[in-house]
């Protein structure tokens, strides 16, 4: 990750903030109000003030509208600026043209989520806790992305001179989508209780036999009853009580027996832009190491990649930044599209320790799950970089900040397994990025295992290992009726830099076992709480995620409350 910036806000400007933002709260949202009264529910009202039509009054709706529209010219301005530095690539070094290239990908994005969220808004003034939560996520992802690109320029020292001329558009147009978000929050509301609570599903994906000719029509499971049933030529893969609906599959092995022989291959024969209505398309990935790196961009919605197991089905690769790759550019694997879905796969970055930044996944894709995964590096292993994501019993290996990124994402009976770091290093389990307080982002450790990987437990127990330090300002991250080891520092948590952070960051604890889960000697920050049931139950799936809405059309099993 790149070095940390440190914010000018002072905590008398956030007590500004906070006090303005709850008088407004007495106003409905439908009530015409001035600019500057609307503002005030803004990170930055006198920017806010700057840009809102400064003639007459309107509601909370119309100006969250009225943003939304600006934040989409402004994107689309940025996108051609940087497609303009594209085209003088040859005056450019590699490193600032991968930099440039990262921020072409997310203003892009950016773009495109704007479009989506414009019309929802234009929707009406009462939208579905769905529709608000999908909102709320895009315009989290777009804040996130900014600071992904201005992150990639900074911590490419050839592009120093870009990243100057590129300042004050990425400032502005940051500013303008901060206002965007908080104006969308306060107008359409947010509800802290979503979403039914479910106690899960019994049957897990290790228990279905997956068709090893990857030929259709797919032969009938008899363990399972029937693993695939032809419906109006389509197929439903049959998980308990549950179904999966699956519009086509294909097969990857290495010695040609499959369909195709590479997984790249296999994506790219993957319809684009798909509903999840259509069903799945499903790559089965035969075992055997896949040495590539496979990218599922936006266009590739509702994929969903089984292998034959953790260790079975491996990707693997190899690059980092200390070989000239942005951190963002590093993975092995990197998923943008919609509605992934991954089960029985090894990611796996080998750069090792000596190269610093490597990441092994990099997930930005909406409503993704991740089911009986393993991911495995050293620095920077697994880079939830942005919108909602699910892991359910999966394994993490890594050194420092080996979980980071600013999606809104739940680990659920996973284990997380703190490597051995170079001489000298600290392990640090998450780095949460979070730079807005509106944002609905953060990392939430539910049921989980930290303990020691092999290497780790048998060198002598020197190395000190923390459950995480702020990225950004706003950083969130909490550990919920989860096993800590005694591996964990007793102090908790690590600052990132001097006193940066810590009264605006929020860090939680909830009823958490193990020898590393004592709370007498934790941090004395503003921003650490232990926190009680009713707190904790706001990062649950059901709460955090609405995963109610989502999660059962992948058939991974999930708990949606607290235990």
């Amino acid at each position: 990750m790149a070095s940390i910036t440190i914010s000018s806000l002072s905590i008398l400007s956030l007590l500004f903030f906070l006090s303005f933002s709850q008088s407004l709260a007495d106003i409905a949202p439908s009530v015409p109000v001035v600019p500057s009264t609307a503002c005030n529910a803004t990170h930055d009202p006198n920017f806010c003030k700057s840009i809102l039509p400064s003639n007459g009054s309107s509601n909370l709706f119309d100006y969250g509208r009225f943003c939304v529209r600006r934040s989409l010219s402004t994107a689309r301005k940025f996108s051609a600026l940087v497609d303009g530095y594209l085209k003088r690539r040859s005056s450019l070094t590699n490193t600032a043209i991968q930099a440039l290239e990262d921020c072409q990908l997310l203003s892009e994005l950016n773009a495109d989520f704007l479009v989506n969220a414009a019309a929802a808004l234009d929707s009406g003034n009462s939208l579905l806790d769905k529709q608000t939560g999908y909102v709320e996520a895009l315009l989290s992802a777009i804040l996130t992305n900014q600071q992904t690109c201005l992150d990639g320029l900074q911590a490419t020292s050839s592009a120093w001179s870009i990243r100057n001329n590129l300042a004050t558009p990425l400032s502005n147009s940051t500013r303008l989508f901060s206002v965007s978000l908080a104006l969308f929050t306060r107008a359409w509301g947010r509800t802290k209780k979503r979403g039914r609570q479910q106690s899960g599903r019994k049957l897990m994906f290790s228990e279905i036999e997956i068709p090893r000719d990857g030929r259709l029509p797919l032969r009938m499971s008899e363990t399972n009853r029937q693993l695939f049933e032809s419906r109006s030529g389509r197929k439903l893969l049959q998980t308990g009580t549950d179904t999966v609906l699956v519009r086509d599959i294909v097969t990857v092995s290495k010695d040609g027996s499959g369909n195709f022989t590479t997984i790249n291959d296999a994506v790219a024969a993957a319809p684009s832009n798909t509903d999840i209505s259509d069903g799945y398309f499903l790559i089965y990935i035969k075992g055997g190491v896949y040495e590539e790196y496979v990218s599922v961009n936006k266009t590739k919605k509702n994929l969903m990649m089984i292998g034959d197991g953790i260790n079975q089905t491996v990707i693997t690769g190899n690059r980092s930044v200390v070989d000239g790759s942005t951190t963002f550019n590093s993975a092995t694997l990197a998923v943008v599209g919609q509605g992934f879905v991954a089960i029985n796969i090894t990611i796996r970055n080998t750069a090792g320790a000596v190269k610093h930044q490597a990441v092994a996944l990099r997930n930005g894709a909406d409503l993704s799950v991740f089911y009986s995964c393993s991911f495995e590096a050293y620095q920077d292993t697994l880079y939830t970089h942005s919108l909602r994501q699910f892991y359910r019993n999966c394994d993490i290996y890594g050194t420092v900040d080996f979980i980071f990124g600013n999606a809104a994402v739940l680990f659920q009976n996973c284990n997380i397994y703190p490597r051995l770091p170079m001489q000298g290093q600290t392990n640090v389990v998450t780095a949460q990025g979070r730079t807005d307080p509106n944002q609905n982002t953060g990392i939430s450790i539910h049921n989980c295992k930290v303990i020691a990987a092999a290497e780790l437990a048998s060198s002598g127990g020197s190395t000190k290992t923390y459950l995480g330090r702020p990225w950004k300002e706003y950083s969130r991250t909490v550990y919920i009726q989860s096993f800590l080891d005694g591996l964990i520092d007793p102090t908790g948590w690590l600052p990132w830099s001097g006193d940066f952070a810590l009264s605006t960051l929020y860090y939680a604890e909830y009823n958490n076992s193990g020898p590393g889960s004592g709370t007498g000697s934790r941090v004395p920050w503003p921003g650490y709480h232990v926190i009680n049931a009713s707190d904790a139950s706001n990062f649950t799936v059901s709460n955090f995620l609405l995963g109610d809405n989502w999660i059962p059309s992948s058939g991974v099993p999930f708990t949606g409350s607290l235990l």
